[in-house]
């Protein structure tokens, strides 16, 4: 007599990150942000994402002098939000060295360290603006300020491109450093109600989202399309090698691009697209920004 059990076949489970409606047609990716249960756990959460960031930044060449910003609206007074001091190396941030400033610039928590203060009017204005809005990163990354200054936004020239498909505005301006509220607001305004990023002409990239880890990985992949494009233009241009060997732009048509926006482009689906540059960060600093 034998003496192996018999086993009851089990209904498969399925290990895809996507699910079916009823149609058969894939509906949205099954991502989860997993907020904390109440806000003060949520602020401390959202400010180790914001030193993990800097961190990240740092790796990616993104840092640049006493240049760059991220803001984050404070979960427990919105009134308020958090901003990078001045002159402190991203790569050298730390959640201690944060400062928590109101609406008018004064300092109500956080270390005691100054704050620069184009960045601040250029983040108020948009906190004050986009309710929506919980997070922005603005940098003078290469890519991002060399396409910057041509004024315009991106072709929807691949599949990481489309994260941006009605997504983008361009500020067509550039008045110096940012020492005027009125400047501040005309850059909100030209993000517009809707938009999460924006291309200020020969300036740089500024990105947005409900969670540092959207803003963060919108600006990663924003800079990245940048490059992308640099590299196609430079490839295709009149008298490149190029252009007389027959290469030319293939955009992906609006239908396509809307349709890969709702599956890359969402506010769950750009925290999965920082978190594991974040775990990885962890692993290699052994938690030191968390400080």
């Amino acid at each position: 007599m034998s003496s192996t059990a018999t086993v009851e076949p089990t209904a498969a489970v399925s290990a895809l990150n996507t699910g079916t409606a009823c149609d058969g047609q894939v509906r949205r990716r099954l991502h989860q942000i997993p907020r904390p249960a109440t806000k003060d756990a949520e602020r401390r959460w959202l400010l180790e994402q914001m030193a993990g960031a800097f961190r990240i930044f740092a790796k990616l060449g993104f840092a640049d002098g006493a240049s760059g910003h991220i803001s984050l609206r404070d979960p427990v007074d919105p009134k308020t939000f958090w901003i990078n001091p001045y002159g402190i190396h991203f790569g050298l941030l730390k959640v201690s060295d944060m400062v928590r400033v109101d609406e008018e610039g004064d300092r109500v928590g956080g270390a005691l360290k100054p704050v620069n203060t184009a960045g601040f009017i250029i983040h108020s204005a948009i906190h004050q603006s986009r309710p929506d809005i919980n997070a922005a990163c603005h940098m003078h990354s290469p890519y991002g300020r060399a396409w910057s200054t041509f004024g315009r936004g991106i072709d929807m020239l691949n599949q990481d491109s489309c994260m941006f498909h009605d997504d983008l505005s361009v500020y067509p301006a550039f008045g110096g450093v940012v020492f005027a509220k009125e400047e501040g607001q005309r850059i909100a305004d030209t993000l517009g109600p809707k938009h999460r990023n924006l291309i200020m002409q020969n300036h740089g990239l500024l990105t947005a989202g409900e969670t540092v880890a959207e803003a963060a990985a919108f600006y990663i992949a924003l800079e990245r399309a940048c490059h992308a494009q640099l590299l196609v233009e430079a490839a295709t241009a009149p008298g490149s090698i190029g252009s007389a060997g027959g290469l030319g732009k293939t955009i992906v048509d609006e239908e396509t691009a809307a349709y890969t926006k709702r599956g890359t482009g969402t506010p769950e689906a750009m925290y999965m697209q920082f978190d594991p540059e974040y775990q990885l960060i962890l692993e290699e600093t052994g938690g030191r920004f968390l400080r």
